[in-house]
């Protein structure tokens, strides 16, 4: 071994004397696990090596984020991720959703397929699943089937299937929050329901916010129930379903985000009386990024002129998409007006609220012979709106 050694060390790039060569030798007679580390060293990065370069050729991975996976998950050969790999596509995962669950989840990679992947796979299937709706959730929240069949996962379906009543309802909850299994239902939901239930919330209005917003049931109970106690004090009633909206809007910020979302609605011209009306008629408000309120508001009120105060009475539109809709409707609006074809003072909520087929009915296809030059000049605005990048589409 010491020969060999010994070969590698002089003819390497760096010449080392016979008292270094002895020295080393002497070190390793102390210490052999030095080698042995060493070995262990080369070994570990090759493995490593082999896995960032499986995941950036095989599973579709960036050379970032392949390097990151790594740190979670190690292979040297390409055996039991290939099978997962055949596994998901077998049951028509796409190449994207692919790629999305290596990298998040990098560890199903080396999951057993048969014992682990799929009894989960087809239990799912067994309550109706579709090859499209797992290929969603399991995507969007890969950890679905690392978490226990039998433990988690069929108690907390049957007790969803309970209060949903079927168990289309119950996959179309998992699909729009597939975290849902992942929490202690004893710890979350149930009490949560309990505090919905004394605050006097309808029990048809508790399952319907767990049909729309199954997210809002797994926050802590004790703010749940400090939150729909200020609401009651700001008026909100609990027996209609706009409580339980505001219910949920509160409990996805800090006080620290709320208080900042106010000082924007501020900075942009509304009073506090203002910023409470508004959160009133369409409490998801507060959720909408300080970016998007800054956005919206600047266009409304400087290139529309519209007065703060109408705005504050039509929150809902600034949660609509700038691109798609505000931008090209507000400049397809003053061609109009510049036509005369159209009053001076637009009102809001037919303008921006309407769904895109009566928007065209009222304002383009009204006009008979001048229809086709208007729906032109409308498309030539969404496209200026969009950068160019294609027709109307629904928004």
């Amino acid at each position: 071994m010491f020969c060999s050694i010994s070969k590698t060390l002089l003819h390497g790039r760096d010449k080392i004397t016979a008292p270094q060569t002895m020295k080393l030798f002497c070190t390793l007679r102390k210490n052999p696990s030095i080698l042995s580390l060493r070995l262990f060293s080369t070994t570990s990065n090759q493995q490593q090596s082999f896995t960032v370069s499986y995941l950036i050729n095989t599973c579709g991975l960036s050379p970032e984020s392949a390097l990151h996976a790594s740190k979670f998950v190690n292979f040297e050969t390409p055996d039991k991720p290939d099978s997962v790999l055949a596994f998901f596509k077998k049951h028509g995962f796409s190449k994207t959703q692919i790629a999305t669950i290596s990298k998040r989840r990098p560890a199903l990679l080396l999951y057993d397929v048969e014992k682990i992947l799929l009894p989960k796979v087809e239990f799912f299937y067994s309550k109706g699943a579709s090859r499209s709706d797992l290929a969603t959730f399991v995507s969007k929240y890969p950890t679905i089937l690392a978490i226990s069949l039998e433990k988690q996962i069929i108690p907390s379906f049957n007790l969803l299937r309970n209060m949903l009543l079927s168990d289309e309802n119950v996959i179309n909850a998992i699909k729009l929050y597939p975290r849902i299994f992942s929490y202690d239902f004893n710890a979350y939901i149930l009490p949560n329901i309990n505090v919905l239930r004394d605050t006097g919330v309808p029990e048809y209005n508790i399952v319907k916010l767990l049909h729309w917003l199954p997210k809002a049931f797994f926050r802590a109970p004790v703010k749940v129930k400090e939150n729909a106690e200020k609401l009651k004090g700001m008026g909100f009633n609990p027996e209609r379903v706009i409580y339980l909206v505001a219910v949920y809007a509160l409990g996805s910020l800090s006080k620290s985000t709320l208080e900042k979302k106010f000082d924007t609605f501020k900075k942009c011209g509304w009073s506090e009386e203002e910023v409470l009306e508004a959160f009133r008629r369409y409490p998801l408000i507060m959720t909408i990024s300080e970016d998007k309120i800054m956005a919206v508001m600047d266009f409304l009120m400087s290139k529309m002129r519209f007065e703060v105060s109408s705005l504050a009475k039509y929150p809902r539109i600034l949660a609509m998409s700038l691109e798609k809709r505000l931008v090209p409707r507000g400049l397809f609006a003053q061609d109009l007006l510049s036509k005369g074809l159209l009053e001076e003072k637009i009102r809001l909520p037919k303008f921006f609220e309407s769904s895109k087929e009566l928007f065209l009915n009222r304002f383009v296809y009204a006009y008979g012979e001048k229809a086709p030059e208007l729906l032109k000049l409308y498309e030539e605005k969404f496209n200026l709106a969009l950068g160019g990048k294609g027709k109307i589409q629904k928004s």
